[in-house]
């Protein structure tokens, strides 16, 4: 079992930046594709960015590309995502999630474990 936890959220004005990290547990981290999800009130949840269990692939929601950047550090059993340029629309609550595949995964359906999410709000 993957137990992820998720922080970092909070307000934040329009054009600034957050950092959300997401710590997990389990020996099998390194192994995982990690992605970042969010969903806003009233809309579906949507792949934002995802990163494979190296490190050396990345992916990214059209919308977040040149803004976004994830990352992890496998010694701290941590994934990271890195939020520039906050725009108003970028506000919902963000979760994290683990896949057990070798690949970079973007389909919500195919991650494994979910954490509870973090909110972060964009003021205009």
């Amino acid at each position: 079992q993957v137990q992820l936890v998720e922080s970092g959220g909070g307000l934040v004005q329009a054009g600034g930046s957050l950092r959300l990290s997401c710590s997990t547990s389990g020996r099998t981290f390194s192994s995982y594709c990690m992605g970042w999800f969010r969903q806003a009130p009233g809309k579906e949840r949507e792949f934002v960015a995802a990163i494979r269990w190296s490190g050396s692939n990345t992916y990214y929601a059209d919308s977040v590309k040149g803004r976004f950047t994830i990352s992890r550090d496998n010694a701290k059993n941590t994934v990271y995502l890195q939020m520039n340029s906050l725009k108003p629309e970028d506000a919902a609550v963000y979760y994290c999630a683990a896949d057990r595949s070798n690949a970079v995964v973007i389909s919500l359906r195919s991650y494994d474990y979910w954490g509870q999410g973090t909110q972060v709000t964009v003021s205009s």
